[in-house]
């Protein structure tokens, strides 16, 4: 595979950017070498500088849930470009993106679009100490919510510990403030808020956590959680910048059957744009600056062009259908996949729930937990270039989980199922 093209345009990035990227897992680090700097996509592939043409499973980390270039979001995109890309004021297309989302959703009342996830979580969680008056966060090891300051922490030494700085710049008085817990652990979650209950704001999770691998939590830790939040008065926050839209229109709450109180979308809503976007009940919301004392603002906030695409991404996912037939497509393209490393003894095994999916090197254990996994990646390093070698891309991260679009087709996974047994024959051998 030619990569002198890429391997050129990563060498200049470097005098530009810190590690020659703008978000560090582009750099290749985790699966060595340059990475492939992409100029095209269309349907479910991508081509890259030197031309080499990949079936994409990355989908920009999962907001191209109709594939690359739909003709319904690049219409409606250039339709609106006609008219102007920004104007810091109110705009028809709000309104429009937001009815279909409401509309559809019994979990929140209203919503305020930002910018991007991280945004969103930094939004939700001064409106969360905001309506509640205090302080505490707890969030849950293996759960990523952007880099917000409060959020960059990990668990420290014990059961029940306030978190300690994951990244250099985060005071540790702001770390102080999160509590982080393990996942699937309903007694330390107990013990916590035993302690704590008077101080927390909310709990903070990934209801399908898919940052840290693709740690599926039983639902009966979900229920518990809600359960003991309403008893505590504590804010219940599902972070769904991943799982929103994508394993169901109203995401894993839709899902699971559980109602968060606050709840932040991201990625899919913006039809492949930057959009983000956080909601509760009218109550909490009405806390939110104008109407409140919970101060929040944004000029490219409800950008008419992100909008725009998202309006034509999420008409195609309201239909009757979309959900169910594309978790049935990712089933049907793993099966195989998981048969073929079974019949040949390989420690691999790929976890899947809706259209996302992640690979695991630990054979057919179950992995509820960060803690579960090895983290030992150089299954997943070969893997990755064995499958690049072969025309498919996968995210450079053995944590990070892959996503199946409506362009991939039937027809098309059959085919990569193939080369994925093939790629595992031949790191394997």
């Amino acid at each position: 595979m030619k990569t002198t093209t890429s391997e050129a345009l990563f060498a200049t990035a470097k005098n530009y950017f810190p590690g020659g990227v703008n978000s560090p897992v582009r750099a290749f680090k985790s699966v060595d070498g340059s990475p492939l700097f992409i100029k095209k996509g269309d349907g479910c592939r991508i081509w890259d500088e030197d031309d080499n043409e990949f079936i994409d499973f990355c989908c920009s980390w999962g907001p191209l849930i109709l594939g690359h270039n739909h003709p319904a979001v690049y219409e409606k995109v250039v339709a609106t470009m006609q008219n102007g890309s920004s104007f810091g004021a109110p705009t028809r297309l709000e309104n429009e993106l937001a009815e279909l989302i409401l509309s559809r959703n019994p979990f929140i009342d209203k919503m305020r679009f930002v910018s991007s996830g991280t945004e969103a979580v930094m939004s939700a969680l001064r409106l969360a100490r905001g309506y509640t008056g205090k302080d505490k966060v707890i969030k849950f090891e293996g759960c990523y919510h952007g880099h917000v300051d409060a959020m960059l922490v990990k668990a420290g030494s014990g059961l029940v510990t306030f978190g300690a700085s994951s990244s250099a710049g985060v005071p540790e008085s702001f770390a102080q403030e999160t509590i982080v817990l393990p996942l699937n652990d309903i007694e330390a979650l107990k013990t916590c808020v035993a302690n704590y209950k008077n101080e927390i704001a909310c709990a903070i999770i990934e209801p399908i956590p898919a940052n840290n691998g693709l740690l599926l939590q039983e639902k009966t830790f979900l229920v518990a959680l809600r359960e003991i939040c309403t008893k505590n008065g504590i804010l219940l926050f599902f972070d769904e910048v991943i799982s929103g839209f994508r394993v169901a229109f109203s995401g894993a709450a839709e899902y699971y059957g559980i109602k968060p109180d606050l709840v932040t979308y991201g990625k899919i809503i913006g039809g492949g744009l930057p959009v983000g976007a956080y909601g509760a009940s009218k109550e909490i919301m009405a806390r939110v600056s104008p109407d409140g004392d919970v101060y929040q603002a944004g000029t490219l906030s409800g950008n008419p062009v992100a909008m725009a695409a998202g309006i034509a991404q999420l008409t195609e996912c309201a239909k009757p259908g979309f959900y169910e037939e594309l978790e049935k497509r990712t089933v049907d393209f793993i099966a195989p996949i998981n048969a073929h490393a079974k019949a040949n003894n390989y420690a691999f095994e790929i976890h899947t729930i809706g259209s996302i999916f992640w690979l695991s090197f630990a054979g057919n254990k179950t992995i509820r937990r960060a803690d579960d996994i090895d983290p030992d990646m150089t299954g997943f390093k070969h893997l990755h270039h064995a499958l690049l070698e072969v025309g498919v891309y996968l995210g450079p991260s053995g944590y990070e989980v892959g996503f199946v679009s409506q362009a991939h087709t039937p027809e098309i996974l059959a085919e990569v199922a193939v080369k994925f047994c093939q790629a595992l024959d031949v790191i394997y051998v």
